[in-house]
């Protein structure tokens, strides 16, 4: 049992607030791209993302990467939450709130594919111990992605409107 619930319900609850958090995510990272600030999914963005790291911790005993995974994260949406709430964005804070949101978002699709390959039966035998080439190669295209959206949305990101108090 997981704070008053099963392991399956629990678990069911972890990967909704993941895959929230990276569809909010995915919706916040293009608004950056087009210079958008929007309140309402970043917040959910953020709220989704702690709670999935939050909630990774409350699985295992043991010190794990899943957890440096989580810890780093949290690290980051401190900034991104810092930035964006307390710093509102103001000279670097604005490039610093968007590299340490994407890389929040990163490590949530990072997650995601290393629970994918471990999940989904087609892929299993393609990477069983996660160091082959197939799950290498979907690793580094997320990876590759996600510097380029960076990137991107470093240059492109300057809302006119101040980020909410």
């Amino acid at each position: 049992m997981i704070p008053g619930m099963s392991t399956a319900t629990f678990t069911l609850l972890h990967v909704i607030l993941s895959l929230v958090g990276i569809f909010a995510g995915i919706v916040v990272a293009i608004g950056m791209l087009g210079s958008k600030n929007r309140d309402a999914w970043t917040a959910l963005f953020l709220i989704a993302t702690v709670a999935t790291s939050v909630t990774g911790f409350l699985f295992g005993s043991s010190f794990d990467p899943a957890q440096v995974i989580g810890i780093i994260s949290l690290l980051a949406l401190l900034i991104a939450i810092s930035a964006l709430y307390a710093y509102r964005l103001g000279g670097a804070w604005r490039w610093i709130y968007v590299a340490s949101a994407i890389l929040a978002l990163y490590l949530n699709c990072f997650v995601g594919v290393v629970q994918t390959f471990q999940k989904l039966s087609f892929l299993q035998p393609l990477a069983p111990t996660q160091s082959e080439p197939p799950f290498l190669a979907a690793q580094l295209a997320v990876m590759a992605v996600f510097i380029v959206l960076g990137i991107i949305a470093v240059k492109r990101f300057h809302p006119h409107a101040t980020a909410p108090a």
